[in-house]
């Protein structure tokens, strides 16, 4: 019997857009004589399932099922392929833990963490993984530039704490650029991360669970044409991704273990993306995507190419990694 599947897409957040073209392409590539495989749109306004005839079908929120021509349809499991929320941050994962359906991320109390950067930095941190220095801020916060700006030093980026895609997040050279840098950043969300710049060599490492182990793809370097790895770098082309990474051998294994190490202590499961700099040969880790880009172009996609795997397996493993969970 193929399994019914639905991939979900879209999301409440600034990444809607990348988040349909993710979900497209795992329908796309998604073994059909397997899988009988569905897209449905989570959007703040409806939750639909897309039949073929492009027709907008609603899913019933009791059970996340679906009437498609009098025929009702229930899953097996789901593909989450929401970047930001409610699929990165772990609350629709809450919901399909609640009502007994499997899907494809970590547990969404994994997804959460992962998802607020400076709850992750404080437990890696404990671990002794190297990082930034860093301030963090909450909206309504006192801020005094002249202290944060001794203790992370310049420049320096400030970031919202949960939000994707590099929006909102700004490089900061001088002092008076430091509190317009803050209010973007409060626009996207109300706690925000202020970091020392590392000045290195960036790696986007993604590792995942493939066939029960947990794997470290190829490595990807960074090398932005802007300032530094900004949206239209990351989606308008605006800079070079080299897979894999021009790194020495030792540098290599260096990153490997930790980023392999990290996935372990987070204790995570499926997909993830993590970016790190190499600072005198040190990896430092910046921060963890738990629903990275899966467009064919897509950094994690590139590196499972380069290890001999294909966008069908890649997806299929996925799916077949959840339906043999136990919770």
């Amino acid at each position: 019997m193929k399994k019914n599947i639905a991939i979900i897409m879209g999301g409440y957040s600034s990444e809607v857009a990348i988040s349909l073209k993710s979900g497209n392409v795992v329908y796309k590539h998604l073994n059909k004589e397997k899988y009988n495989p569905y897209r449905v749109h989570i959007l703040k306004e409806k939750w639909v399932l897309i039949d073929d005839n492009e027709n907008e079908n609603p899913i019933n929120k009791h059970d996340f099922s679906a009437e498609i021509n009098g025929n009702h349809i229930t899953f097996d499991a789901v593909f989450n392929a929401i970047h930001g929320t409610p699929g990165e941050n772990g609350v629709i994962l809450a919901y399909f833990d609640l009502i007994g359906l499997k899907h494809t991320s970590a547990p969404f109390y994994q997804m959460a963490l992962t998802f607020n950067k400076r709850d992750t930095l404080s437990v890696v941190k404990q671990y002794g993984i190297p990082a930034a220095t860093s301030v963090y801020l909450n909206k309504g916060d006192e801020i005094n530039t002249t202290s944060i700006i001794e203790k992370v030093g310049l420049p320096c980026f400030v970031k919202p704490n949960g939000a994707g895609s590099s929006f909102g997040i700004s490089k900061v050279y001088t002092k008076e650029e430091l509190s317009p840098a803050i209010e973007k950043a409060y626009k996207e969300d109300n706690e925000i991360l202020i970091e020392s710049f590392l000045d290195g060599t960036e790696v986007s490492v993604g590792v995942i669970q493939y066939e029960g182990e947990t794997k470290v793809l190829p490595l990807t370097e960074i090398v932005s044409d802007n300032d530094f790895f900004d949206y239209k770098a990351k989606y308008e082309g605006e800079s070079q991704e080299i897979t894999p990474a021009r790194l020495t051998t030792s540098q290599e294994k260096s990153v490997n273990e930790i980023a392999k190490r990290v996935y372990e202590i987070l204790n995570m499961s499926g997909f993830s993306r993590s970016e790190y700099i190499l600072v005198n040969d040190v990896p430092h880790f910046l921060e963890m995507n738990t629903v990275p880009g899966l467009t064919e172009a897509s950094i994690l996609p590139q590196q499972a190419n380069h290890a001999g795997i294909s966008l069908t397996d890649l997806f299929g493993n996925a799916i077949e990694m959840a339906l043999k969970n136990e919770s």
